[in-house]
């Protein structure tokens, strides 16, 4: 715990220093330092899905000098600093896990859920929507729209239900394909998106990292397809996609060979 304490301590000494003393860092604004912020998890979300311990280790720490930063900006208007977050979030944890720190009773993680969004509207919000943020990727925020209506009972009883869900989206949206409506085209094929997110939950998938990990599947291969007609001195744009498939295919072989070595 000491050289917990001390690693923070250190922290905050070298932020109070660049602050004063570093042109760059006596600079910045809250607004200067948000879209940085958002690259610094895109980063850690990176790290994450790629198991790179180094460098979530490493991205974590941007994000808390991140934090740390905030704080010590706000300090200077007087409107809060470390402390006050930090006890801000020490006092929500408390409260809203009263089956830890109270005598509510839960049996299983549904329930836990459930409790918090209960609590959440307790404390003022006017809807258990308020606080799934509006910038957030509309995958993601679909996911966390679908599990905070959950959280008050408003769900589908089992897959099979949510997978015919998605297989009537589907119907809809060939039938205003067919029609050829692009606004309703695009209204249908949103409605497929979402409930093929509702259908992931079901199913234990985060949806985000499912489609981003297919993103890094696809880049990879086809650098190695890339490569592959490198090799062979052609050129993609004047291959035919008959030709084209014969080496995907076979970058598709070298991909798996080479994560199944390492």
């Amino acid at each position: 715990m000491k050289n917990k304490k001390e690693a923070f301590s250190r922290l905050l000494e070298i932020m109070d220093m660049l602050r004063q003393q570093c042109p760059w860092d006596k600079k910045q604004t809250m607004e200067s330092l948000r879209y940085l912020t958002i690259e610094e998890v895109y980063e850690l979300s990176d790290a994450i899905l790629d198991k790179d311990m180094d460098e979530i280790k490493k991205e974590l720490g941007d994000i808390l000098l991140h934090v740390v930063f905030y704080a010590r900006i706000a300090s200077e208007t007087n409107d809060f600093d470390i402390s006050d977050v930090i006890h801000s979030v020490c006092d929500k944890l408390i409260h809203r896990h009263p089956h830890i720190y109270g005598d509510v009773r839960v049996s299983n993680e549904e329930e836990v859920k459930e409790n918090w969004e209960k609590l959440k509207l307790k404390e003022g919000n006017k809807s258990v929507l308020e606080g799934v943020p509006k910038s957030l990727p509309a995958i993601v925020k679909a996911f966390r729209i679908q599990e905070k209506v959950r959280g008050v009972g408003f769900d589908w009883k089992n897959k099979k239900q949510v997978w015919e869900k998605v297989l009537e989206e589907i119907e809809e949206l060939k039938e205003e394909v067919q029609k050829g409506d692009q606004d309703k085209i695009e209204s249908e094929f949103g409605d497929v998106l979402f409930a093929l997110t509702n259908y992931s939950r079901f199913i234990n998938v985060n949806p985000e990292d499912a489609l981003e990990k297919t993103n890094k599947r696809f880049i990879q291969r086809f650098k190695i397809m890339e490569q592959l007609i490198k090799n062979k001195n052609l050129q993609m744009e004047k291959m035919s996609l008959v030709e084209l498939d014969k080496f995907w295919e076979r970058a598709k072989k070298l991909y798996i060979k080479d994560r199944s070595s390492k």
